[in-house]
């Protein structure tokens, strides 16, 4: 545990200074360093201008450097010492105004007062500067230099995308997302939390789903993407899951698909219940990540999402205190962990019946034990909890409900009753 959380730490610490949005060079920089520990993920870019159903692919941004000057020839809003200073997507400007004329291009937080906030204006074209309250309520009245020097173009909106191949065409699908800047929890934990799962399964010996896992700018990302996949990912995707805000230490969270009735719902469900029952089930009527594309009427994938802390539900979210200390090495191996043990739920999840009628005689096989210990009981009431249901009618994540235990503590019994001819394949 100490040392995969080390890792993924140290890789959100390597991405954490990168300036990224839903296109440009900080994507596309970002995207090449998550390639290092996935040598098969392909980049895709999509021109500017391409229609992806109701919307287009914007103009790319791109920026160098920000800054203000006030009176006194001080520096302040220095997106060289945090990237955060700018809106997102501002058009260059280098101009002298009064404070009052720059009091319209700030945005600060009176209710935080030391935070900076994280303010975007993607589809429609204007500039600004982010500000604490503390610093703004000290600027004085007299000419501010303003300067931004980016630049708005015909480009291309990038992501990326890696197919890791299983026994079965039949898939899962994990997305996250690579286009907000300076952000650790709301941005960069999804994507390394996803890099480390696909990293895993890569190296399995041996896969019953092919896995389609995407790297993708919010929003416009996943719309993009699915204008482009959507009818391959309906026919082939059995679970899929969004992975955000997976890397703090206060709780673990779920937002159900659309109707909350599908396989990838179930799975979640199963693993939380048993691994962390005191999680908190938001409502999709509180969906603001990419699951609104993935679940929307039309496209209806069996996708939820698994996050720690709920975006907008932390007080950093969306602020410069979304940092490095609130995402740790425990909060990303706990989010990796529950996704880990929800695909191997699904790994093993079988219909199954049992080849016997009443119960087998487990002693011959050397499956019922001989010694009496504190957990041998346990063990055997499991065991026959499990065969109790194994009519070929439930699958084992059904079973494992139904007898209140994880499906993980029963797949060594499930094997050993395969391995002994008690359980086979359900032809149903």
């Amino acid at each position: 545990m100490h040392n995969l959380g080390a890792e993924m730490h140290h890789l959100c610490r390597e991405l954490f200074p990168i300036c990224r949005s839903i296109t440009g060079n900080g994507f596309r920089e970002s995207l090449s360093i998550l390639g290092k520990h996935l040598p098969n993920l392909m980049t895709k870019e999509v021109p500017t201008g391409t229609k992806c159903f109701d919307w287009e692919v914007p103009k790319e941004w791109n920026i160098t450097d920000a800054y203000i000057i006030n009176p006194k020839g001080e520096k302040i809003c220095d997106f060289q010492q945090l990237n955060l200073h700018v809106m997102g997507y501002s058009s260059p400007v280098d101009q002298v105004i009064s404070l009052e004329a720059l009091q319209q291009h700030l945005y600060s937080l009176p209710e935080q007062p030391d935070a900076v906030p994280y303010i975007t204006s993607y589809y429609k074209e204007r500039w600004g500067f982010c500000i604490s309250q503390i610093e703004r309520d000290k600027l004085v009245p007299g000419d501010y230099r303003v300067f931004i020097d980016s630049e708005l173009k015909n480009g291309s909106l990038t992501y990326g995308e890696l197919i890791i191949p299983g026994e079965s065409q039949k898939e899962i699908f994990i997305s996250s997302y690579l286009c907000h800047p300076s952000m650790a929890n709301n941005e960069l934990s999804g994507p390394i939390v996803a890099t480390f799962i696909a990293k895993w399964l890569a190296g399995l010996k041996k896969r019953k789903y092919t896995y389609r896992i995407v790297i993708i700018p919010e929003t416009i990302g996943s719309i993009t993407y699915l204008s482009r996949n959507y009818k391959e990912m309906k026919k082939n995707i059995v679970a899929g899951f969004n992975l955000t805000c997976i890397g703090d230490e206060r709780s673990y969270s779920y937002l159900p698909s659309r109707l909350g009735n599908t396989l990838a719902d179930k799975s979640v469900l199963h693993v939380l219940s048993n691994l962390h029952p005191d999680f908190v089930t938001h409502s999709y009527l509180t969906r603001g990540s990419d699951e609104r594309q993935y679940c929307s009427p039309g496209i209806d994938l069996p996708v939820c999402s698994i996050m720690r802390t709920k975006y907008g539900s932390y007080p950093e979210y969306h602020t410069s205190l979304d940092d490095l200390n609130l995402v740790t090495e425990k909060g990303l191996f706990g989010g990796y962990d529950v996704v880990q043990r929800t695909i191997k739920c699904l790994e093993h999840n079988e219909i199954l019946r049992s080849t016997t009628l009443c119960e087998p005689q487990l002693g011959k096989r050397g499956l019922y034990p001989t010694v009496s210990t504190k957990s041998s009981g346990s063990e055997v009431r499991d065991m026959m909890n499990y065969l109790a249901y194994t009519d070929g009618k439930l699958s084992n994540l059904e079973i494992a409900d139904k007898i209140n235990t994880p499906l993980w503590a029963l797949q060594e019994t499930i094997d050993k009753l395969k391995s002994e001819g008690i359980l086979e394949l359900s032809e149903g």
